[in-house]
């Protein structure tokens, strides 16, 4: 698979499908959060066979992680550093006023695509690109933005929107 070429028409192919994925989105909020989970865990698993995030990491590359304090807490503990030197090195506010890592790409991205503290990540990272998780009728808006971060949300989408055509 070639990542290199997926991600240079990634951003193109999300914004010709935007209308698609609104549409797609508009009819899963019509149906019940249980069937909404099964169909995004299906399409994840059956992706994530094929779709090795270290050949991408295009989040890690554009996208400032979200980080909680206990997010901070645990990192900082593992670089053997206070939190709030961890605060001040590694964080900022952004827009909406979350704290987020302060650098992208990533501080933590490492050149073979591997991130240097992957055992003790931020949980946003952990959970990245929310295709998995319980509850997916929560995050159904912010997956239509990730489809222009993550080649695998983009095809998520496309391969559900495909099944409910």
């Amino acid at each position: 698979m070639n990542f290199e070429h997926e991600l240079s028409n990634l951003k193109q192919h999300a914004k010709q499908q935007r209308k698609l994925y609104i549409k797609t989105v508009q009819q899963l909020k019509k149906l019940k959060p249980y069937d909404v989970d099964e169909l995004f865990h299906t399409q994840h698993d059956d992706i994530f066979k094929v779709v090795d995030c270290l050949e991408c990491a295009n989040c890690c590359k554009t996208t400032p992680a979200l980080i909680s304090n206990e997010d901070i807490n645990r990192i900082a503990k593992h670089l053997r550093i206070s939190s709030q030197d961890f605060i001040k090195k590694y964080t900022r506010k952004d827009e909406d006023g979350d704290t987020v890592l302060n650098k992208t790409p990533c501080i933590f991205l490492k050149d073979d695509n591997k991130c240097a503290i992957y055992e003790v990540r931020p949980f946003a990272c952990k959970d990245y690109p929310h295709t998995n998780r319980k509850k997916m009728h929560q995050v159904l808006d912010l997956s239509i933005k990730n489809t222009e971060i993550c080649p695998a949300v983009a095809r998520i989408l496309d391969n559900i929107s495909e099944s409910l055509a």
